[in-house]
């Protein structure tokens, strides 16, 4: 028996749960929250990480662990190893005007070759740009830029402002493939995009392999860990021809590829995966909280709200629900609002609204599967997942808009299940 430790550190809370590698059961669990934000100190993840950890058992009886985690966070670190500002999480849209400037330098179909990404204000690459043009004090500081999940896995195995090895950041594949400065097709990091945003070289993590390990100061094996979209399909077991659709503060469409995928509308972005192949994604900023508006707009709970919607006829009698009422990431609408149109008397009714809603967030990640499709990706059946998913409207709704049969997984924590299985590899390994 063998137990195995794996993390979700995501934008609103660290979970982590401990497996046992001979059942495959989760035996222990932890969780903490973090703050609400855009811009965020990461020294509150730390915490996180730490309460979420001994509230699960701690590490004592733990041969291995990894860490999934939010992509695209800008952690830059001086050259004592500490933290310079407060961590740009992907939903920061203010460096939206310098994504725009490097499209301009660099042309989009010329980046999508380079990166497998057209630069939007989530990426990494985007909020180096904004740091040199805004705070170029703390640009010029910069010794070493990490991702959320590279950062707390440099912690977690020993290092920092005590101990500042900034040669020992490491990363993977699928979070690296989120910067907007790393190729998927070679493996390596383009240094000319990154000083074209920054100003200057800096060290990067260390990218490993899907099966490559690092150790911790206690000599337990640490897997290279990755990015949340990635983490939760390996902890599906997705495959090619699978799609991923998950229903959470934001919406995302991810499916498996055996090669690269390159789009220069930036549609789609080119991500690796966590098992060697490639995790083409696109993602909405609007999801299950436009179910969360609309409820509460109509003083209804989630489980009367799915009824309201159930009881309206599909296209709900033409009233349309476009709900970027954040904005929007795909297409790219940063300034964006919602609207509510085909209104008329016989068809404002709270069901239709209901429904309208529904139909509206699927109809956003619908859009996302057709982009998918365009790109010669197979699409065989559509992973439901997410808050999003336990609604009874939207598993049976979901069918009808996305055009693939569904399938939803019973709720579980896939982001750090996915990590804990990669642990589980790299201990077999």
């Amino acid at each position: 028996m063998a137990y195995v430790l794996g993390v979700d550190s995501s934008t609103q809370s660290c979970k982590v749960v401990v497996i046992d590698t001979s059942s495959g059961a989760v035996v222990r669990s932890g969780r903490a929250s973090h703050p609400d934000g855009t811009a965020v100190d990461p020294e509150t993840w730390w915490r996180a990480l730490n309460t979420a950890i001994d509230e699960a058992g701690g590490l004592d009886d733990v041969e291995a662990w990894s860490i999934g985690g939010q992509q695209h966070g800008m952690v830059a670190l001086d050259g004592e190893g500490r933290v310079i500002r407060d961590a740009l999480l992907w939903n920061d849209t203010r460096s939206a005007g310098a994504a725009a400037d490097l499209i301009a330098e660099f042309g989009a179909a010329a980046l999508a070759e380079r990166t497998g990404l057209v630069p939007v204000a989530s990426f990494t690459i985007t909020k180096l740009r904004w740091l040199r043009d805004h705070e170029p004090d703390n640009a010029a500081r910069v010794a070493a830029v990490a991702l959320p999940h590279d950062w707390l896995t440099w912690r977690l195995r020993g290092f920092g402002p005590e101990n500042p090895a900034l040669d020992e950041l490491v990363t993977d594949r699928s979070d690296a493939s989120g910067t907007g400065y790393w190729n998927p097709r070679t493996g390596e990091y383009d240094r000319d995009l990154l000083i074209a945003a920054l100003g200057h070289d800096a060290v990067l993590p260390r990218v490993l392999g899907h099966e490559e390990s690092v150790t911790d100061a206690r000599g337990r094996r640490v897997a290279a860990g990755a990015g949340d979209n990635a983490a939760a399909a390996f902890g599906l077991g997705a495959v090619v021809g699978d799609v991923v659709v998950s229903i959470g503060t934001s919406g995302t469409v991810c499916a498996i590829s055996e090669s690269p995928v390159f789009d220069p509308s930036g549609t789609v972005a080119g991500f690796a995966d966590a098992s060697g192949n490639f995790l083409p994604l696109v993602a909405t900023l609007n999801a299950a909280r436009v179910l969360d508006a609309t409820a509460s707009l109509l003083g209804v709970d989630h489980g009367e709200f799915s009824d309201l919607a159930l009881q309206a006829p599909a296209g709900a009698d033409g009233l349309t629900l476009v709900p970027y009422f954040e904005g929007e990431r795909t297409p790219n609408l940063p300034d964006a609002t919602a609207s509510l149109t085909g209104m008329t008397l016989a068809s404002t009714t709270r069901p239709n609204l209901a429904r309208a809603a529904v139909e509206g967030m699927l109809r956003g990640l619908g859009a996302g599967l057709d982009a998918l499709r365009e790109l010669g990706i197979p699409l065989e059946r559509a992973l439901l997942i997410g808050g999003g998913a336990q609604s009874e409207a939207v598993r049976a709704i979901a069918p009808e808009v996305l055009g693939l049969p569904v399938e939803v997984p019973e709720p579980g924590e896939y982001v750090a299940l996915g990590a804990a299985r990669q642990a589980a590899q790299v201990l077999r390994g």
